[in-house]
């Protein structure tokens, strides 16, 4: 051993022997009790030379040391002298030692009163003095350099140091995740017990799940349940930090993520705004700094003439290149563009009985047809083989065109014209449209109620007056029945000898008056005994007024049209009709405006003179129009508006009456129109065809039918609107009636719905004729219809 070695031994012993302490009680994290004796016993020794070469060991390098300063700690271990020094430590020569021993025994005694300083706890009393030595030390700075040897006091120094609080450093979010699967979908790995693999290629097993139960118990006795998210890639739930609930927040509240950056700083001038006064040098400038120079002169000069002599031109403009790569954006080609289309070959017929090895005897040809077979022209043969019985399949030969067959089956893929056909795989479900339950839409009318019987031919047309208690019907036998709708009861009959085309109720509540088209005349009468006094004495006043002679009489435009206004028959005054109007041909319709006092009528005449419109308080007609394009179907007067409405065969013209002008024409699509009708608000028109077809129009829309219906076997003869519920029927041939729910929104934006609810059977086709005439209640959810059958019904 040295001379270091031994001094070193000897400080260290000096220093055990004045420490009066028996036992260190350290106060720390692991509550470690450090015995020192003032004799140390053999076991302490042996101990401590057993542990004690390790220690050094680990504590050299960590603090630097070499391995040859370790060596002499070793050999100082041994000696019995002991002198600690901070030059030996730091590896100093063994000179400098010993003429510093007197120094280094007091640095000794400052290190003895640090390390006792540190232990608190211990029964050691540190006095002013030492307190005052070690004031310009850094507790929180010692290394074991300035322990040296003491390795006691050192841990009893280690443990009075603060706790290392678990920042970025140690956080579990730098490390390395402990599933290295990358990228690939946890999905894929739900058919095997492991979820991945860790760093060390080992796989890690699927931790173990509860059910929904266990989860929801569990979330209910765990308070930070709110603030626990799930990683998918450990399958683990991690609680969130505050920090990080805190970044969350801010990111939900659009502020920035990071709590302490300020975005509002003052800005750092890196250069600065303001310039100079002065120059930095006050030199004056040169003349050739201002002076054009010769040179550059001479080079434009040389660059112009090189211009106008055409040695420098303008470069073509560029044209593209002539050639390029049709599969350049190929890459570009994703999902059904970059696959080809594979267009199915056609398929080789089946073989039938005659092809069999052993065919029927009826597919068998005779000699003749054999022989026939043989000297016709190959093209014209029906067939390019001839059936053959050869009882056994072990006696067939060898085919002999099969070398021609492929051949012809190679062409017929290579030449045949094929077209790749696109179907579309729909569920005929999803075709329907989701409508309402009729159940919920009701009331409509769905049974019939009541029959009425009397008319002995067709019943061709009904009419209910305004009140709703009464019901006008006219038939083909030249009967107009007057029924009472509540029981059935036929009240008054009129015969006129001619067929009833049309009956029409006036519409005003202040009157009591009807208009029928009895062959070529239109009669207006009122019904006896039908109202009260009142009312009677106004219609009477309404229908005879126009006979009063008046200043008026000499209009020329009476002259001009083929009708007269006359007082009826007695016969016919007796039982109410109370005018009669004659013209040309037979009247087919009429209908009232909704004032009382006009109405139009519709006669089988050409041209223009087929409408009419006569005003029944004044006994006056007019001609709205002198030529018309078609031949008029039906006519109908606006509810709200006022509007004309005609209906010729394939189109519905809408004029305006007052500026007498055309407002827009209706295209239904139709062949042949049959009859229209509007809606009480008067934005939407429903058509009838012959063609089976009913169209809805919205007059706010379009031209065009906004919805087309097709539901019945045969022509429709009549539609009609409900004046009071959102209901709407059509009558056809085939002897049904169809309900409609139609509702019309006052939204703008909202289409109107249209529901069918029902299909009412009832009336018997006779001679191809069905139902003729259908009508709704004006206050009832009721329907009556008319038949060529004989009989009216309600609903």
């Amino acid at each position: 051993m040295g001379v270091k070695g031994k001094i070193n031994q000897r400080k260290r012993r000096a220093a055990t022997r004045d420490s009066p302490i028996e036992t260190e009680k350290l106060v720390g994290a692991g509550k470690i009790d450090i015995e020192s004796d003032g004799e140390e016993s053999s076991s302490s020794d042996v101990t401590e030379e057993e542990d004690f070469d390790e220690m050094l060991q680990e504590m050299a390098e960590d603090q630097g040391f070499g391995s040859e300063e370790a060596g002499e700690f070793e050999d100082e271990g041994n000696s019995d002298e002991e002198s600690i020094h901070s030059s030996d430590i730091e590896g100093a020569s063994s000179e400098e030692s010993e003429s510093e021993l007197d120094s280094n025994e007091s640095d000794g005694e400052v290190l003895q009163r640090v390390a006792s300083h540190a232990t608190d706890g211990q029964d050691t009393a540190v006095d002013s003095e030492s307190e005052a030595a070690v004031e310009g030390v850094d507790m929180e700075k010692l290394t074991i350099r300035d322990f040296g040897k003491d390795v006691e006091s050192w841990k009893a120094y280690r443990k009075t140091l603060p706790q290392i609080d678990a920042g970025y450093a140690s956080d579990s979010s730098t490390e390395e995740p402990a599933n290295t699967i990358g990228n690939v979908p946890i999905e894929w790995y739900e058919d095997y017990p492991h979820i991945g693999y860790d760093v060390d290629g080992k796989r890690i097993m699927r931790p173990a799940t509860s059910d929904e139960l266990d989860k929801f118990l569990a979330n209910m006795d765990d308070p930070d349940v709110f603030r626990t998210g799930r990683d998918e890639a450990n399958q683990q739930d991690v609680k969130l930090s505050e920090k990080e609930i805190d970044i969350i927040r801010r990111i939900q509240g659009g502020a920035i993520p990071d709590a302490e950056f300020n975005q509002y700083e003052d800005t750092v001038e890196w250069f600065t705004s303001q310039t100079m006064q002065t120059p930095l040098h006050a030199a004056p400038p040169s003349k050739a700094s201002f002076l054009p120079s010769k040179w550059e002169h001479k080079r434009v000069m040389k660059i112009v003439r090189a211009i106008r002599q055409g040695h420098i031109t303008r470069p073509a403009a560029d044209q593209g290149p002539k050639y390029y790569d049709v599969w350049a954006n190929a890459a570009e080609l994703t999902g059904a563009r970059a696959r080809r289309q594979r267009l199915a070959a056609p398929r080789i017929p089946l073989p039938t009985h005659a092809e069999s090895y052993h065919p029927p005897a009826e597919y068998l040809p005779t000699e003749e047809e054999r022989q026939k077979w043989l000297e016709a022209d190959p093209d014209e043969r029906k067939t390019d083989y001839l059936p053959q019985d050869f009882g056994t399949l072990r006696a067939v030969p060898g085919y002999g065109r099969f070398i021609q067959e492929r051949f012809q089956r190679c062409l017929d893929l290579y030449l045949a014209p094929r077209m790749l056909k696109k179907t579309s795989n729909l569920d005929p479900e999803q075709l329907v449209p989701k409508l309402p339950d009729p159940r919920d839409l009701r009331p409509f009318p769905a049974a019939e109620a009541l029959l009425y019987s009397g008319h002995t031919g067709r019943v061709r047309t009904i009419s209910v007056d305004p009140t709703g208690l009464w019901l006008l019907s006219g038939s083909d036998d030249g009967s107009v029945r007057l029924w009472e709708i509540a029981t059935g009861r036929c009240a008054q009959t009129w015969s006129f000898g001619q067929t009833v085309h049309k009956v029409a109720w006036c519409p005003s509540a202040d009157v009591c008056v009807f208009a029928a088209a009895v062959g070529s005349r239109l009669v207006v009468g009122i019904p006896p005994h039908l109202c009260d006094s009142q009312k009677q004495l106004v219609s009477e006043e309404l229908a005879r007024a126009g006979f009063a002679p008046s200043a008026d009489d000499d209009d020329d435009d009476d002259d001009t049209l083929p009708v007269s206004w006359d007082v009826p028959p007695s016969a016919e005054q007796a039982v109410g009709i109370c005018v009669s109007v004659s013209m040309r041909a037979a009247v087919k319709s009429v209908v009232w405006h909704r004032r009382g006092d006009y109405l139009a009528t519709l006669t089988a005449e050409e041209g223009g003179g087929s409408v009419l419109v006569h005003q029944l308080s004044k006994h006056k007609t007019q001609r709205p129009f002198r030529k018309l394009k078609g031949a008029v179907q039906s006519v109908c007067f606006h509810p709200t508006r006022p509007w004309f409405l005609v209906a010729t065969q394939r189109y519905v013209r809408i004029y305006n009456l007052a500026q007498q002008q055309l407002i827009k024409t209706l295209q239904p699509g139709a062949k042949w129109i049959s009859s229209l009708d509007v809606h009480p608000q008067g934005d939407n028109v429903i058509v009838g065809s012959y063609d089976k077809k009913m169209a809805w129009f919205d007059l706010d829309l379009s031209v065009k039918p906004y919805r087309s219906i097709r539901y019945h076997r045969q022509a429709i003869r009549q539609v009609q609107f409900s004046r009071k519920f959102p209901l709407f029927a059509t009558a056809s041939d085939d002897g049904s009636i169809q309900i409609y729910h139609g509702m019309v929104y006052q939204d703008l934006n909202q289409n109107p719905l249209i529901v069918p609810l029902k299909v009412l059977r009832g009336h018997a086709v006779c001679s191809s004729l069905g139902v003729l005439d259908c009508l709704f209640h004006p206050t009832q959810p009721w329907l009556l219809s008319a038949g060529a059958d004989g009989s009216i019904r309600l609903w």
